[in-house]
């Protein structure tokens, strides 16, 4: 192993990392509101809006990630005229991505918190939408709180797949330093230890937020 090649590509895979990071915290971040508002959107009264949640929530789980990003990155400039400058698609793609996910986790949180409360709200003159916002996702945010963390990893895994539109997040400057150093092993194998260290590093964080929040 040439620990020269590591030590030298090192701060530029590191960079690559931050940008993980970065697009990881914003998919999940509109992910996060995209989730709820289709959450609640499935929740509704209305037939056609929670069809229309549950189309969206079918058609971005029943296709990969890989293919969403190819259709924003390169067929919708085919129809808008317009390129798309590849950190947009990519957040864009991983965000619409994240929400589907994001809201079936919400889904599941909010549904498994007794109807009781929600009778109990509305008995006290509250509104649905304060009942909601008071009494039942503060409930429900605790159990979520593990998926959502899953949520956060499989992301930041699944953010390698932008590299295919030439956005240079870490697993793309794995590929270009390989590139110029045919140095595969040790590029790949840092690589694989950077990732393993954000995901433990987020397993723990979401372990303390558990506990943290853990009714008592």
């Amino acid at each position: 192993m040439d620990w020269n090649v590591i030590i030298n590509n090192l701060p530029l895979l590191l960079q690559g990392a931050l940008v993980t990071i970065e697009i990881t915290a914003m998919s999940v971040g509109c992910g996060f509101l995209i989730g709820l508002l289709v959450a609640l959107a499935g929740l509704s009264r209305f037939m056609v809006v929670r069809l229309l949640a549950k189309c969206y929530v079918d058609i971005i789980r029943g296709t990969p990630l890989l293919v969403q990003i190819f259709l924003i990155y390169f067929a919708l400039p085919m129809i808008t005229g317009q390129r798309i400058d590849p950190f947009i698609a990519a957040v864009t793609a991983c965000s619409i991505n994240s929400g589907a996910y994001v809201s079936e986790i919400f889904r599941a949180g909010i549904q498994s918190i007794d109807k009781g409360q929600m009778e109990a709200g509305r008995s006290l003159g509250l509104s649905w939408a304060q009942t909601m916002r008071y009494i039942i996702m503060p409930q429900a945010f605790r159990a979520i709180i593990p998926p959502l963390g899953n949520e956060f990893i499989a992301m930041l895994k699944d953010s390698s797949l932008v590299s295919v539109i030439g956005f240079e997040e870490l697993t793309r400057r794995g590929q270009l330093i390989i590139a110029k150093t045919y140095s595969s092993f040790e590029i790949w194998g840092t690589v694989a230890v950077i990732y393993l260290i954000m995901t433990v590093t987020i397993s723990q964080l979401v372990g303390y937020l558990e506990r943290k929040n853990s009714v008592k």
